[in-house]
């Protein structure tokens, strides 16, 4: 008689440097509340992935520290860009099946910590459907990352490429991010 061990999933969140982070929406807002909202997105995404194992990515002792007061593990990568931070937690963090990449500034991240995604890729695009807030995928592929403009169109090229099943989600909670002046529409408060 075989045992089938349960699948493993981990969330991946990459956040940038706080005082940094959000450069489109600093002249919408003064520094400090575009810090405050990127330190309010992140604590909300890392909430809403409970139970699951999480780790956030980044190149930063203070994001680090907000990671572990959030009770999240944390990987260091020494990569300064996005895809390269992904891609060095991707293949370096072991024990997982299957990694769930959610960008940090979901504006409705409820749920996360109950996704039980479908087998191969999974896409759930921006409400522009272009961009990739969450990228869920299995361990062990050889998965060139491509976050930044039209990075949905690049993963889903990428699945493609390498033969897994795809899924592509365009009406999903998760596809509001704020990054935009107009993605505060509704205010603030709401966030």
């Amino acid at each position: 008689m075989s045992v089938v061990r349960p699948s493993t999933r981990v969330v991946l969140v990459p956040l940038k440097r706080f005082d940094t982070a959000k450069s489109r929406l600093r002249n919408a807002l003064s520094d400090g509340q575009a810090t405050d909202l990127t330190i309010r997105l992140a604590r909300g995404v890392l909430e809403a992935a409970r139970p699951l194992p999480t780790v956030v990515v980044c190149d930063n002792e203070l994001v680090a520290d907000f990671a572990r007061d959030c009770q999240a593990d944390v990987f260091l990568s020494p990569s300064q860009s996005l895809n390269g931070s992904v891609s060095d937690a991707y293949r370096s963090i072991e024990h997982f099946d299957h990694f769930i990449i959610v960008h940090g500034d979901l504006r409705h991240p409820d749920g996360l910590g109950v996704f039980e995604p479908p087998e191969g890729v999974t896409i759930i695009t921006d409400h522009h459907r272009t961009g990739t807030n969450v990228l869920s995928l299995p361990a062990g592929l050889d998965f060139h990352f491509s976050y930044g403009k039209d990075s949905a169109l690049a993963h889903e090229h990428e699945a493609l490429r390498l033969g897994v099943p795809l899924h592509v989600v365009t009406n999903s909670p998760w596809r509001f991010d704020v990054d935009e002046p107009e993605d505060l529409a509704e205010g603030l408060d709401s966030i």
